[in-house]
């Protein structure tokens, strides 16, 4: 059946740097005033003798706003030990208690053999060295583009080793439409050319590494020599671009640390010279009135140069990001070694001046980060209200004073925050920096109303394909455009347990108010989406966004795919049919093109049917609803059902009544159910329909929540 498109509008969106804030308003006045309370989540760690302290309270700590003690509302110990690797899943771990890595590829100021190498280190780390909990992000810098993101901040280790393979060179990777850059490539597999997938090695006659250095050899990636005035430049270009980087991981919860892998500028053109025979030579020059001969920024240093990288290395303090320098010229070995003067004391400028360290090679960093991950796996989460905050932008100082605890303790903690900024004011990536936010943050939130539906149905090739319905209300589009061109983002994302994308969907979609708006006064719009994803078990992150106010809503929706196609016995979501002609429908732009001849999924035998993403019951009356059953043999359909509360209690109140069978084959099985939920006091339920083996255990479950309507 051909699907009907409606009022779309595909934009294109380029990568950027991914990172959830640390903000949150619990209310807020207006788009252009003050926010009458904002959560600020303060992460905190407790060093004593190089360990990480446990065992303290929220009565152990005090937190400053400026000069005001600020009352603790919000406290949690997270011991990232505990997570991973057999322990609690990491998707529990909140986000500002989690560590945020980003591996930065100089290609400024370093040879391309040795960038070739440094993807190595950058694997060894994230291999041997990190926690499953840990969000990595992999980004380069040039030049001509200054960092450029190739991966945002995530857990699925599949992606990260692909990006740090590419470098998300288009010559080497098919790379993924994602907007918001959580993955480089739908596949970690298939997004790999062949002469890409083992690196270093031969394969079809040609040499991984040597096209490689051939791709990145073609950029202006500057390992030569050039004219003070030049190299200078260059110095200058970077610590701008550095800064606007620190900025952006400003929004990033939980502490950051920049691997920055490179072999340094000249130090000297920032510092001067630390030559002590050119030091004679000049200081001769000066003694005997020779002044020509004395280029006093060689001498002295560049006052303007040095002030930029102090600014830099003040926004990365602010961010609370640590710059950890791993001189990949130290990578080299032998004859193949060359000497960069003052680029081991550049790096080291950088490092020091955030709190990190210097590492002169792969060895050094190996060792001595694996002490800092064990110094910094337990963090203390402080949150706290402060009151009427100016959307402003301006900068708040933070303190946190340790009343318990070990004597000579150390605390670590960001020494402050920024007030955010009205929605209108964001530039694209604050705003796509805001969609990341709320999509790994993993929460409920936001006050533009929306539901979510996602059903699997049998697919191809060991895949289910998965409707993706997304209910989004009316009244909450109007209440921020009252006429002209309403503008909305869906972001969907579903993320398995380990952390892997196993799909996305997104889109943009125009609304002109002047005629839709009777519909949206009534309902809303109803979204239709699909994605193909193996079995398994996700969580389903669905973001939507007024692009003009910034309104929004997240919702979490778990998401069991079973194997439909073959295997034990299976069930489809019970699916609610609801009138035609209710909602204001739009079809993703993309939906369907891979998978032309996939029929479509909600059909009452020969007649279409859409369901309700949240089904509304009233307390009198019956409602029918739809269940299929797969894989299920010559046997019959034994079938179970109960009714649970959000908390998961137990209620008797609603009865389920069998309608008629629309068709049975040996694979499958379509049933028409009556549910009458009288005399079932208002709220939010769930029903679960179990499929019972023949031996007693119960083989298959699916569910899904409705709500009982009061009156």
């Amino acid at each position: 059946m051909k699907r009907l498109l409606i009022l779309l509008i595909a934009l294109g969106a380029s990568a950027v740097l991914v990172a959830p804030t640390t903000l949150s308003a619990a209310k807020q006045k207006s788009f252009d005033e003050s926010i009458d309370v904002l959560t600020i989540e303060v992460p905190v760690q407790v060093i004593a003798d190089g360990e990480p302290v446990r065992g303290l309270t929220k009565d152990d700590f005090e937190v400053y706003d400026g000069r005001k003690r600020e009352p603790i509302s919000g406290f949690e110990e997270i011991d990232l030990t505990d997570y991973g690797d057999g322990g609690q899943p990491v998707s529990q771990v909140p986000i500002a208690g989690r560590r945020h890595f980003l591996i930065l590829f100089d290609m400024a100021f370093s040879d391309p053999a040795n960038i070739s190498r440094a993807r190595e280190t950058a694997n060894d780390l994230i291999r041997n060295e990190l926690n499953p909990s840990d969000l990595v992000a992999v980004a380069t810098y040039t030049h001509q583009h200054g960092p450029q993101l190739v991966l945002g901040f995530t857990s699925d280790r599949q992606q990260i080793r692909l990006a740090i393979q590419t470098l998300g060179l288009p010559q080497l990777v098919q790379k993924s439409a994602d907007p918001l850059s959580f993955i480089i490539s739908d596949s970690a597999d298939s997004g790999l050319t062949k002469s890409t997938q083992d690196f270093g090695t031969q394969r079809g006659g040609v040499n991984g590494d040597a096209l490689f250095q051939e791709q990145i050899s073609q950029l202006d990636i500057g390992f030569k020599r050039s004219e003070r005035g030049e190299a200078q430049g260059r110095v200058m270009a970077m610590t701008t671009a550095f800064e606007d980087l620190a900025k952006v991981l400003n929004d990033v919860q939980g502490r950051k640390y920049v691997v920055l892998l490179s072999e340094g500028f000249d130090s000297e053109l920032v510092t001067g010279t630390d030559s002590l025979e050119r030091s004679r030579e000049l200081a001769e020059a000066s003694s005997t009135g020779q002044y020509w001969e004395i280029d006093s920024e060689e001498r002295y240093g560049s006052t303007g140069a040095m002030t930029a990288v102090e600014q830099m290395l003040e926004e990365f303090r602010r961010a609370d990001a640590t710059i950890q320098a791993v001189d990949i010229g130290g990578l080299r070995a032998g004859t193949d070694a060359k000497a960069r003067s003052g680029g081991q004391d550049s790096l080291f400028m950088l490092a020091d001046g955030t709190g990190g360290e210097m590492f002169r090679n792969y060895n050094e960093l190996s060792g001595a980060m694996g002490k800092m991950l064990e110094r910094t796996s337990v963090t203390y989460l402080l949150a706290f209200q402060a009151e009427d905050v100016k959307l402003d932008g301006e900068y708040h100082k933070l303190r946190v004073k340790l009343n318990g605890g070990p004597r000579g303790a150390r605390l670590i903690h960001r020494p402050g925050f920024y007030a955010p900024r009205p929605f209108s004011e964001m530039s694209p990536m604050e705003r796509r920096l805001d969609a990341a936010d709320k999509i790994i943050s993993g929460k409920d939130m936001g006050i533009l109303s929306s539901s979510v539906l996602a059903a699997p149905f049998p697919g191809k090739d060991g895949k289910a394909y998965v409707p993706v319905l997304i209910e989004i209300d009316g009244q909450g589009i109007l209440a921020g455009n009252q006429e002209g061109i309403a503008q909305l983002e869906i972001y969907a994302y579903a993320i398995a347990e380990d952390g892997t994308v196993g799909g996305y969907l997104t889109q943009t979609m125009g609304l002109d108010i002047g005629k839709v708006e009777p519909v949206l006064r009534k309902t809303g719009i109803k979204f239709f989406g699909d994605l193909e994803l193996a079995p398994g078990d996700y969580l389903l992150r669905v973001l939507v966004r007024d692009a003009k106010t910034g309104r929004s809503s997240v919702r979490n929706v778990p998401l069991s795919v079973p194997q439909l196609g073959s295997g034990s016995p299976s069930l489809a979501m019970p699916l609610f049919p609801e009138e035609g002609g209710k909602w204001l429908m739009v079809q993703e732009a993309t939906a369907g093109q891979d998978r032309q001849d996939q029929p479509y999924p909600f059909m009452l035998k020969d007649q279409a049917y859409m369901p309700a993403a949240k089904p509304v019951l009233t307390q009198t009356g019956s409602s029918q609803f739809i269940l299929m059953a797969f894989n299920l043999g010559d046997g019959g359909v034994p079938l179970k059902t109960e009714f649970k509360t959000p908390d998961g209690q137990v209620i008797t109140g609603p009865k389920v009544s069998f309608v008629q069978q629309l068709s049975r084959t040996s694979d499958e099985a379509q049933l028409m159910l009556s549910l009458d939920a009288a005399g079932v006091p208002p709220g939010e339920y769930r029903l679960i329909a179990t499929l019972e083996g023949a031996d007693g255990k119960d083989d298959a479950e699916t569910s899904i929540p409705f709500v009982v309507a009061g009156g």
